[in-house]
């Protein structure tokens, strides 16, 4: 198989060339403000074509209150099932041994499942979720060992790090509070060979079995997670050495894309902090690197991380105290340089098969430690592979602090590129265990403060992208949701921008076994709609399913609707005489 040579590995991880003659496009609407068009000649977003949806007539209505519809799919013993296991799921230990929320152990147990939802109008998203069935020591002696490296092992000076970016006993076993994501651990660079080869059968699967399909995978199944823990901190240190600097030319509290430094005054803090002399710094801010507007946006500044030959150039940060460029770690072995190479090569290998199977490739998020280093790097992968469709989809965590910023910034960066922006927006599966690590840890919490924040949040980085959706025709969203009233929000803004459901910009999705009472209505109705299928081998995907067993405990606690349904439908097809028959 071929894999990419050093220095296109690392242009992969690190550039951000902007086109200078995309340059000039103005920023974002400004945090807190909803998002609207430009006034006319400013240039930031095109005159929007008139609603595709118009010529079609408007999209068909959804009643999410037809139990009828929202169980068509289910025979009689499907419905009776359902019944229970929803009961069940409400009462306690029994829940700990259920198996419903399996599609089947491999590519072809799956594929009658496949087939029914397509019928009635229901795509699936397949995920392979074997999970390595480790005790909590274990998972944690595994976790530490390979978040430090061989630098810090032998001589110490973890410490300097930033808390949140390093590792931390205690918080080693990631899968603590975590109920509905799989988690990886590292080995050893053949398990990760393992689990893109599992990654590669699994877009197969997807190409092979549906149309439109999509595969989930994670990035810490496919290297050493020291180097997402160090780049994040890298790029996070280089965003808010940008925010310090656009503080001293007056512009602290205004939204990233909002901040433009004068090119000038950046060069003569640069060299007064002895990073860079204004001669060595001049070419960075002229000619392609800028272009005539003589400031620089958040956007410039991302691209100035130098393309480098070795990897480990990459991890040097601005120290503001002693006015250097410093390297995050003292020295880096040579084989961690090529673990760092090797995950980048198979991120590059999962692309090109999804591309080769027409097959979107969805990159789940995870901690917020690893998370800036995963966007970055499944950023880099949609800037090659998304040109002409999205084939890459980037996942936003509605419950941090940060999530609008990072969207805005990152579909400002597709527009000035003139690529296909593609995403999932949830809401977050680590809350719990990001508030303790946090609190425990001492550094600030990035989770919003509750639950109706990020509620907020998820509207408005979705009406962001719905948006630019209506403007460009070029940006693709999943909305990733078992809320009602978030999924009719959707529907509602949709008709409002004309996006119509045939246009395939707008996706939902939900997990399998939960909310069919959403998911079925609206495949039916003609909206794309997926279903979150998790396989595999029993055994080996019961240490997953066990805590899904706990989110779907509580969440069954509140599916009261979903069980009022239920019994509405019970109860016409006995009425109807239907329930006993082969059919409903």
């Amino acid at each position: 198989m071929a894999l990419l040579p050093a220095a296109r590995a690392l242009r992969a991880a690190a550039s951000l060339r902007v086109p200078a003659r995309l340059r000039s496009a103005p920023a974002a609407a400004p945090r807190g403000a909803a998002p609207s068009p430009p006034p006319a000649g400013t240039g930031a977003r095109p005159v929007p074509p008139p609603p595709r949806g118009a010529e079609r007539g408007p999209p068909p209505a959804v009643d999410f209150g037809d139990p009828r519809e929202a169980f068509r799919s289910k025979s009689n013993a499907e419905l009776l099932r359902g019944l229970l296991v929803l009961g069940l799921c409400a009462v306690g230990p029994l829940v700990e041994h259920n198996r419903e929320f399996v599609a089947g152990e491999d590519q072809e147990a799956i594929k009658p499942l496949i087939r029914r939802n397509q019928a009635f109008g229901v795509g699936t998203v397949l995920d392979y979720s074997v999970e390595e069935d480790l005790s909590a020591e274990e998972a944690e002696r595994k976790e530490l060992d390979s978040c430090t490296s061989a630098a810090e092992k032998e001589m110490g000076g973890a410490e300097q790090r930033e808390k949140q970016y390093r590792a931390h006993p205690g918080f080693g076993d990631r899968r603590g509070g975590v109920i509905s994501a799989r988690t990886y651990f590292y080995a050893d660079e053949a398990k990760c060979d393992q689990h893109m080869e599992t990654f590669l059968r699994c877009i197969n699967a997807s190409g092979g079995s549906s149309e439109d399909g999509f595969s989930a995978i994670k990035l810490t199944a496919l290297g050493r997670p020291q180097f997402l823990l160090q780049f994040s901190e890298v790029l996070v240190k280089w965003r808010r050495f940008f925010h310090q600097m656009a503080a001293e030319q007056g512009q602290a509290g205004r939204a990233a894309l909002e901040m433009k430094l004068e090119a000038e005054r950046l060069q003569e803090a640069l060299a007064k902090l002895g990073i860079a002399t204004k001669a060595e710094s001049q070419h960075w801010f002229t000619g392609e690197n800028l272009g005539g507007s003589g400031t620089v946006d958040l956007l410039d500044w991302n691209s100035l991380i130098d393309t480098r030959t070795k990897l480990s150039k990459l991890l040097l940060v601005p120290n503001m105290q002693t006015g250097q460029l410093e390297p995050l770690l003292s020295r880096f072995t040579e084989e961690e340089e090529l673990q760092m190479k090797r995950m980048l090569q198979r991120m590059d290998v999962l692309a090109k098969r999804a591309s080769e199977k027409g097959v979107r490739l969805m990159v789940d998020a995870e901690q917020s430690y690893f998370q800036p280093a995963i966007s970055r790097l499944t950023l880099e992968m949609q800037r090659r592979f998304n040109r002409d469709q999205p084939i890459i989809f980037n996942t936003y965590q509605c419950y941090l602090k940060e999530a609008y910023d990072n969207v805005a910034v990152d579909v400002e960066l597709s527009r000035r590129e003139g690529w296909h922006f593609g995403t999932k927006l949830v809401r977050g599966a680590y809350m719990e265990q990001e508030r303790e690590r946090a609190a425990q840890i001492g550094y600030e919490d990035p989770i919003n403060p509750t639950y109706e924040k990020t509620n907020e949040m998820y509207h408005r980085c979705l009406d962001y992208v719905l948006e630019e959706i209506r403007l460009r025709r070029k940006a693709s969203v999943m909305v990733a949701s078992h809320n009602e009233d978030t999924v009719k929000f959707t529907l509602r803004r949709m008709m409002e921008l004309g996006i119509h459901p045939s246009e395939k910009k707008v996706y939902f999705g939900q997990l399998l076994g939960m909310c069919d009472q959403i998911t079925f209505p609206l495949g039916q109705a003609g909206f794309p709609v997926y279903k979150y299928v998790p396989y595999g081998p029993v055994r080996e995907v019961l240490p997953y399913l066990s805590r899904r067993a706990q989110e779907n405990r509580g969440f069954m606690h509140r599916a009261t609707r979903e069980r009022d349904l239920l019994w509405r439908e019970v109860k016409r097809r006995l009425l109807t005489g239907s329930l006993f028959s082969p059919t409903p």
